[in-house]
């Protein structure tokens, strides 16, 4: 408020030597005006033609004192006028402020969607206020803008600066609403392609949800394609709206619009190659359909259950409740095992196994049939197909029994494993068999 003060000041103090110029441009204007072309004349006219000159000048110079009088009062009465406004604008923002603080705090609720606070009370009210104070500045601005060029234009010499400032706030104006007319026709070109492109995404979106809710069956087009392939969909036709559109926004083509342009498709091929990288790599691996939610897989040496699976990573939950994540790009490169894809209805299961050693003095037919009822009694573990003994290796002291059995609970494999291994252990034991294997070495020449 005083920096206001101190610039209507200072144009009151400019004000009688401002005036004083054009008082004497006013005064050269009249005299200017009454002045003849000379005539020769003598005498007694000569005489009377000098005397009604001067008479002419008095009241030419009185009327311009008039005139001087009534502008320089008309000017300070704005002025005046003005300081009235903004001390009455100031007065009635403060009480607004004052009444806001009063009575907010019990009016005002908290901005909530859905339980989700947005915004206290206490932060609408300082929005609130802060857009009073804009407001303000704003309204005084406007009239300092008013005030300035109408006292200018009171007198010739500051004329053609009151025509100047008005300028600078006419011209943008006139420019800005003449720019928004022509752009009008444009506008609507782009609001029915906009439209054009929601209902179209609407249509894509309704035939996507059928497809994954398996009322809609395309062969070789599986129910999971559904939500990628929507997405990849919504991306180019919003592409391709974008490149439609772009011809008719407004500046288009301007070399700076051009130039900012191509400098952020720099910036974003430059920035993130990594992350289109793992981008088009989740596309992929989307396609390839290597595992899904639910999932155990084994991806490097981390065997776990998929979790998450978005277009940059893959998470996996170990059976020690660890989350490993994984870099779309990482597992587009490396081998993957699903141990769920042999678990499905139509499958036999997932073949679990178990490899011991047992010495030749021991029957191969009485191993295999310990290692066969070991299995048939651990607990998930299918009974058909029954499980079978592979002889993987027959070494110098003791022949490699391996035992394969089906399970279709994948999530227990860890627990299986552990009866299985008590369940054997428990076979031997019971049929008097000692499970060590002897070690025997040849020793010659002392060594």
């Amino acid at each position: 408020m005083r920096k206001i003060f101190g610039l209507l000041t200072v144009l009151f103090l400019l004000l009688p030597s401002v005036f004083s110029t054009a008082q004497e441009d006013d005064a050269d204007t009249l005299e200017e005006s009454y002045q003849e072309e000379p005539v020769t004349e003598s005498g007694a006219e000569a005489e009377v033609e000098e005397i009604w000159a001067d008479a002419v000048s008095s009241a030419s110079h009185a009327k311009i004192r008039l005139n001087f009088i009534e502008r320089l009062g008309i000017a300070l009465a704005i002025i005046a006028v003005q300081i009235l406004l903004f001390r009455l604008v100031w007065y009635l923002f403060r009480r607004l402020n004052v009444k806001l603080e009063q009575d907010g705090k019990d009016k005002i609720k908290p901005l909530t969607i859905k339980k989700f606070k947005l915004l206290s009370a206490k932060q609408i009210i300082n929005i609130i206020e802060d857009f009073f104070k804009i407001l303000k500045y704003v309204i005084i601005g406007v009239q300092l803008f008013l005030t300035i060029p109408i006292v200018f234009s009171f007198f010739s010499a500051t004329k053609n600066l009151a025509s100047t400032l008005f300028g600078y706030i006419l011209n943008p104006l006139k420019n800005i609403a003449i720019g928004t007319i022509r752009y009008i026709p444009n506008l609507f070109t782009i609001i029915v392609i906009v439209i054009v492109t929601r209902y179209v995404l609407r249509g894509i979106k309704f035939l996507a949800l059928q497809i994954e809710k398996g009322k809609l069956v395309i062969p070789g087009f599986y129910a999971d394609w559904a939500e990628p392939t929507l997405k990849i969909l919504q991306v180019l036709l919003w592409a391709f709206t974008v490149a439609i559109v772009y011809p008719y926004l407004p500046g288009s083509d301007s070399r700076a619009f051009q130039g900012v342009s191509v400098f952020v498709g720099i910036i974003f091929s430059l920035g993130s190659s990594t992350a289109i990288g793992n981008l088009v790599a989740g596309f992929v691996i989307t396609y390839m359909r290597p595992f899904k939610i639910g999932d155990r897989v084994q991806i490097k040496e981390i065997t776990g259950f998929v979790v998450e699976k978005n277009l940059m990573v893959v998470r996996l939950k170990t059976h020690k409740n660890e989350y490993v994540t994984f870099p779309n790009l990482m597992i587009l490169s490396s081998n993957i095992i699903n141990y769920n894809t042999s678990s499905d209805e139509d499958e036999e299961g997932l073949i679990i196994f178990a490899e011991i050693t047992f010495g030749y003095s021991t029957p191969w037919q009485t191993v295999h049939d310990i290692l066969i009822n070991a299995a048939l009694a651990t607990d998930h573990i299918q009974k058909k197909p029954k499980p079978f003994v592979l002889q993987t290796k027959l070494d110098d002291f003791y022949a490699c029994y391996q035992i394969n059995c089906y399970t279709k609970d994948v999530s227990k494999v860890p627990a299986i494993y552990t009866m299985l291994y008590e369940n054997i252990q428990n076979g031997f034991r019971e049929a008097d068999l000692d499970m060590t294997a002897a070690h025997y070495r040849v020793i010659t020449n002392g060594k």
